[in-house]
């Protein structure tokens, strides 16, 4: 059943005042359509539009607001999603950026396709998120959520790092490599999609492991299930840098554990009526494209 909308709040990309032609228009469409509107305080600040509109952090957006809608790349979902998910409130996505597989409504259908989803013409999906820490001497150091994936890699050394890896308790192997990419399926067509990783479906409950260039023939990417809690321990002298999403970093030594599992939270986002994800594919990855002339 279709959710009435009454609050909504605008997300835009971090520090980008690009944004705030899209951010203005909006913003008056949803004030005409008689919904309260909220700006994100930082969006806000960087387009200069305070005291323009209400204006709201991601806590008070969390508790209050019925929709999110973010206009950027990927990139600004990803910080929305980890900062909202504990509040559940559902995001629509606008591309501002460049592929936009998470932010599917185009700039110039924005108004048209919100008109419909406000009348409650949408599709809901749940995205899998994960949970990942960092262990030294069996005390957590570092945690955090993502919803792409968690990289375990070299960091600023340009030689190999060598680890452990365990699936619920047993050992697997020890593996040589520039590192290895856990994801979640919303993840499989960012970073590890570059390391020849699959394409996980959105509804397939699993999380992918896709080595970084292994020093051995044999070591390819698996897909376990997202019940499975995964180990990688930094065997010495080696440290190295786990990266969340691609924006949150912590850098591990070596006899540390990064430890990986499915988190309870989830994030909520809408998608306009008629969404396809295969459709989806097709246009950001171009398949099926008419051959270039030379």
């Amino acid at each position: 059943m279709a959710h009435k909308f009454h609050t909504v709040a605008l997300i835009g990309k971090y520090q980008s005042p690009d944004v705030a032609g899209a951010v203005l228009s909006i913003a008056g469409f949803l004030r005409e359509k008689g919904l309260a509107v909220w700006i994100e305080q930082g969006t806000a600040s960087s387009i200069g539009l305070v005291g323009e509109f209400a204006t709201a952090t991601y806590d008070e957006i969390g508790v209050q607001a019925d929709l999110a809608v973010v206009l950027g790349g990927d990139g600004t979902m990803l910080n929305t999603a980890r900062r909202l998910c504990e509040h559940s409130v559902p995001l629509v996505g606008i591309n501002q950026g460049r592929l936009g597989f998470l932010t599917d409504i185009g700039r110039n259908d924005a108004l048209a396709k919100l008109s419909e989803m406000l009348d409650g013409r949408y599709s809901e999906e749940l995205r899998a998120m994960l949970d990942a820490e960092v262990l030294r001497g069996g005390r957590r150091v570092f945690h955090t959520l993502a919803l792409n994936d968690v990289v375990v890699n070299k960091g600023d050394l340009g030689r190999m790092i060598e680890f452990d890896l365990s699936i619920d308790g047993e050992f697997v192997y020890t593996q040589r490599s520039d590192g290895m990419i856990l994801t979640t399926p919303t993840g499989s067509t960012a970073y590890a999609l570059s390391a020849n990783g699959p394409i996980l479906h959105p509804t397939v409950g699993g999380i992918a492991l896709v080595p970084l260039c292994p020093h051995a023939l044999t070591a390819r990417p698996i897909t376990l299930p997202d019940t499975c809690r995964i180990e990688i321990a930094l065997l010495p002298p080696h440290d190295a840098s786990v990266h969340v999403d691609g924006q949150a970093r912590f850098d591990a030594h070596a006899g540390d554990l990064v430890r990986v599992t499915r988190s309870p939270k989830a994030v909520r986002l809408l998608h306009p009526e008629g969404y396809s994800y295969f459709a989806m594919l097709r246009e950001k990855l171009h398949w099926s494209a008419t051959p270039r002339l030379p």
